[in-house]
């Protein structure tokens, strides 16, 4: 053996010696990643106004909600313009007075007919005896009344389905958080599981940074559904009427639902908005049958007292005076045509009106039907896929605590387990959402 072979041979061990101990050396300077805070999973913010529970939320929202309040309103004004129109058909009676001063007295043959201060005054009563356009109106005004009220009764049911999906989303942002926190805890256990393995010798560095990574990504998602929860805490609490935000104190149950048939037929008679559009037709039918009463006479009775000072040569110091006051429309310039046509025109579009929310009410409770099935089958799969997803997390996790694969198919589990509980609470929500429209379509809810 040559001495050049030897010095080669040295020199390739001496190298291999040196990358050993380098190598030793950075793995000996490693330190694991630094773990996550030692603490308990953060718990939402406690709404300011308490919790209640669904059929709370839905009351007080139609008692509370500003679009509810208008409503009432509206049913008032209604009254007051009746009280408007009935007054045209009511006696009235107005007291008059009139002062004059001339510059000087009107003399006729050495006698004042008109002195140079006059003082006039009257109480006039004005008593309509036959007035039939008015009688018409004031009839209209009263129905506007049951109109308006009709209205205010379908405002409420708008405000008592928005108040119902509010109270939805907080359970539902609930249950996200709830999956969000339990992936928290799980990526929490298995970085200090990754961390322990790793100062002890037996597993990596790139193990324990992957679950690190995890972790600070669950607390992330954490965080992002806890201000969502806010958010859906205040919404319910600005559509039920509170200064603050509201809980949710239950999860809702729906009782038994109608089957196709009977939810069409209560749709028809039972929904609040199908109400107004048939009170809407019958006003305008009522208007168009009584147009004939615009070519009436119309007749009024006026009394009226007088005091006259000083009086005249044909005007006493005091009397009385009454007439009665008969008016026949002869000639209007087609006025009355113009008003008839345009109430037939008001008819029209009330009773299509009335046939299109119709149709959009059987329309709802068709779709309502088909979503409600969509959505059962759908949270079936999605509590499935669930289920597998947390049994193939648990496996994973056996798998790495025994070593016979790295953590990354931990990870994967942990990640794919979050989104199959999240996947879950969405269908979840989507099923009662479905029921709610479901009810509110065939006039069951509110």
């Amino acid at each position: 053996m040559s001495r050049e072979y030897v010095m080669q041979r040295m020199f390739v061990l001496g190298g291999l010696a040196l990358g050993v101990l380098v190598f030793a050396g950075a793995a000996a300077a490693e330190e694991p990643p630094r773990p996550g805070p030692s603490r308990s999973v953060e718990a939402p913010t406690k709404a300011t106004s308490g919790a209640i529970t669904l059929d709370e939320a839905v009351k007080r929202a139609m008692a509370r909600n500003p679009s509810a309040e208008f409503a009432t309103q509206e049913i008032l004004r209604a009254e007051a313009l009746a009280k408007q129109v009935r007054a045209a058909w009511l006696p009235t009676l107005s007291a008059n007075g009139v002062y004059t001063r001339l510059d000087d007295d009107r003399e006729l043959n050495g006698r004042i007919i008109l002195a140079e201060n006059q003082l006039a005054a009257n109480l006039q009563l004005n008593v309509p005896l036959l007035a039939p356009r008015q009688w018409v109106a004031h009839a209209r005004s009263k129905e506007n009344i049951e109109v308006a009220r009709a209205a205010s009764a379908d405002t409420r049911r708008a405000i008592a389905i928005a108040a119902a999906r509010a109270y939805l989303m907080v359970v539902a942002q609930r249950r996200v958080l709830n999956s969000a926190q339990r992936a928290l805890n799980t990526a929490r256990a298995h970085e200090e599981f990754a961390t322990t393995r790793f100062e002890g010798g037996v597993g990596n560095r790139l193990d324990a940074v992957r679950a690190a990574q995890e972790r600070a990504t669950a607390e992330m998602r954490v965080k992002t559904q806890l201000a969502a929860l806010t958010r859906a805490q205040e919404a319910l609490g600005v559509v039920v009427g509170e200064e603050g935000s509201l809980d949710v104190a239950e999860d809702p149950a729906f009782g038994a639902l109608p089957s196709m048939d009977a939810a069409l037929g209560e749709a028809a008679a039972h929904r609040a908005d199908i109400a107004v559009e048939r009170d809407r037709v019958e006003v305008a039918r009522k208007a168009v049958r009584d147009s004939w009463v615009d070519y009436l006479p119309v007749l009024s009775a006026v009394a009226q007292p007088f005091y006259q000072n000083p009086p005249t040569f044909s005007q006493p110091r005091t009397g009385w005076q009454a007439q009665l006051v008969l008016q026949i429309p002869l000639f209007d310039g087609g006025a009355r045509y113009g008003l008839a046509g345009e109430r037939e025109a008001l008819e029209a579009q009330a009773r299509t009106r009335l046939e299109g929310a119709l149709r959009q009410a059987r329309s709802d409770v068709r779709v309502a039907f088909e979503a409600m099935r969509r959505a059962d089958e759908a949270l079936v799969g999605a509590r499935d896929a669930s289920a597998l997803a947390r049994e193939s997390l648990e496996l994973a996790e056996l798998a790495y605590k025994a070593g016979a694969t790295s953590n990354i198919e931990v990870v994967d589990a942990e990640r794919r387990s979050h989104e199959a509980d999240t996947a879950a609470a969405i269908a979840e929500d989507a099923s009662r959402q479905a029921r709610v429209d479901l009810l509110a379509a065939c006039g069951r809810f509110p």
